[in-house]
């Protein structure tokens, strides 16, 4: 094709793949609802590849793709309908640091697990994590304000971005904010591109701030008795202890876990649902002050069992109860929502959630588990062995609506941390109301004039 020859010369010595193998595993991402069908895949190495390439899609009238990691659930980085797939595997260096400012400048395709190794070497501490660490890319999760199990504590994605270098629709690079703490100079675009699934533009180096590194971080994981004793346990440890998560999962989810063979039991205990606390033991008062709040929750019947980690190992032990569980699920086929509300309404907004699709689904099975402590809940429905994935997939469309329609009553979002991308766009409404959507189209419009940045996502 003469389009792409042309295009192959624009961006040489970087890759131009049109393989089917290629195609295929850089066209989708983790969401498996939609079949890939890129036009190619382009590796850029420069900023200026990268502008490039927009301008090329400009004149030739060819929509693109951003592809980080592709783990993904919400199909943002899905090429279905002949795209250019903008791949940013070979833009993955960290290009500088000052340990003045604990900033690190680094290119989009920097993996999530090699920032949080490099703050670690530098005695420092990433704190954005989540189960695809060690596959995700910085610029997809800037670029869906990435949450994850630290959230209580330290915040979205959003919170340790300082600056960013974007190169917008019309081919243009901005440099946003430019690492500064403070900076009052009017609108903060920086903000728009942050979550914005690609759609206004591509962000080809981001300035990330670090934090102090945690120490002695110490997990207690308790088996709770019912869904009304969530709260008051979550409002007496985060009254007297600095969480640095507060993690839910329910006793099916914990099944599944142990039905790997791979991961301890925590106790003999069996619950409905389970609590992670973690928080910084930084010296024996604030240890002595979690055994306290345990033993109260205890004779408060809040809780019927606990264990409090003893060492590393058991820490990690503890964490892999809630870290593997989507890894786990994934061999279900499972149909995911990621809903939030208020922390306060957590228990109000699971319950009516879980007799809805209880009600529509008896024979499903529903799995939940999240970030209660910031509000955030995942719902999992599996599919049957004895139902084909569309099938599958077509029955759990039908509830949505309902479901969506209880999260637009709760005020809440139909969207937590997973984007809006492909996946959830028809229920865009039950979060943003008219004129929002109006005005996200406008924004939408200013940076990309002609149509091609990740077009269809969002809208």
């Amino acid at each position: 094709m003469p389009a792409l020859d042309k295009l192959k010369a624009l961006i040489a010595p970087a890759k131009l793949l049109t393989d089917d193998s290629s195609l295929a595993a850089y066209g989708k991402d983790w969401s498996g609802q939609f079949t890939p069908a890129p036009l190619a895949v382009a590796l850029p190495k420069t900023i200026e590849q990268v502008q490039a390439i927009v301008r090329w899609a400009i004149e030739q009238g060819v929509a693109l793709v951003p592809s980080g990691g592709r783990t993904g659930l919400s199909g943002a980085a899905v090429a279905a309908n002949g795209e250019l797939v903008v791949a940013f595997d070979a833009m993955n260096q960290i290009i500088d640091f000052n340990p003045y400012e604990r900033r690190v400048v680094c290119q989009p395709g920097v993996v999530t697990a090699q920032l949080q190794q490099f703050a670690q070497d530098n005695a420092l501490y990433y704190p954005v994590d989540f189960a695809s660490s060690g596959s995700s890319q910085i610029g997809g999760n800037i670029s869906t304000n990435a949450g994850g199990i630290k959230v209580i504590r330290y915040g979205l994605t959003r919170q340790w971005v300082s600056g960013l270098k974007v190169v917008s629709g019309t081919g243009e690079l901005l440099d946003l904010n430019q690492g500064l703490i403070k900076n009052a100079t009017g609108y903060d675009l920086r903000q728009l591109f942050i979550g914005a699934e690609g759609t206004l533009g591509f962000i080809v180096e981001a300035s990330m701030q670090l934090s102090r590194a945690p120490q002695n971080l110490t997990a207690l994981v308790l088996a709770v008795t019912d869904l009304d004793c969530i709260m008051p346990l979550l409002h007496s440890f985060q009254s007297k202890l600095d969480l640095t998560a507060f993690e839910f999962f329910s006793e099916q989810a914990l099944e599944k876990i142990l039905a790997r063979g791979d991961v301890p039991a925590p106790f003999e205990t069996r619950c409905p649902f389970y609590a992670l606390l973690e928080f910084e033991a930084l010296n024996e008062d604030i240890s002595n002050q979690a055994l306290s709040l345990f033993e109260q929750a205890l004779e408060n019947g809040w809780v019927a069992d606990g264990v409090i980690s003893q060492s590393t190992q058991q820490l990690a032990n503890l964490w892999k109860l809630r870290e593997y569980i989507s890894e786990t699920l994934s061999h279900f086929s499972p149909y995911k929502n990621d809903l939030s509300v208020t922390v306060s309404r957590v228990p109000d907004f699971l319950r009516d959630i879980d007799q809805l699709v209880q009600q529509n689904y008896p024979d499903f099975a529903v799995i939940w588990y999240g970030h209660i402590g910031d509000g955030n809940l995942h719902l999992n429905i599996l599919k049957p062995d004895n139902l084909s994935k569309e099938a599958f997939f077509s029955k759990c469309h039908e509830v949505n609506k309902q479901v969506f329609e209880t999260v637009q009553r709760y005020q809440g979002s139909i969207s937590a941390e997973h984007g809006v991308g492909l996946v959830k766009r028809s229920g865009l409404n039950y979060s943003r109301s008219p004129a929002e959507i109006n005005a996200m189209k406008a924004i939408k419009a200013v940076f990309d004039p002609h149509g091609i940045m990740n077009p269809g996502k969002i809208f």
